[in-house]
């Protein structure tokens, strides 16, 4: 049986891949690519995740870069420690 990723393990993924590019930023095409996702479900996560200060989105020449906050790597660090938490109990988020 296949094992799926959960709304909270796809939002780790991408704010992971998004904060591996560090200041210069992630596109689209690539995120898409690393965090294993259709256009149609990043596109709203994105959105999500600007209006919550998690990432930010910066437009250049009509193309759009995506960067980590400070705010997304907080949240981050307190997803992966509350996963490994989980974890030492047997449990998967």
């Amino acid at each position: 049986m296949a094992n799926y990723r959960n709304s909270l393990q796809i939002y780790a993924d991408v704010l992971e891949k998004t904060g591996e590019k560090g200041r210069q930023g992630i596109k689209v095409t690539e995120l898409l690519t690393k965090s294993n996702l259709s256009h149609p479900r990043l596109i709203p996560l994105l959105k999500k995740f600007t209006q919550s200060g998690l990432i930010n989105e910066i437009v250049y020449d009509g193309k759009n870069t995506y960067v980590l906050t400070e705010k997304g790597i907080l949240y981050l660090q307190e997803y992966k420690k509350f996963d490994d938490f989980a974890r030492t109990f047997g449990l998967d988020l």
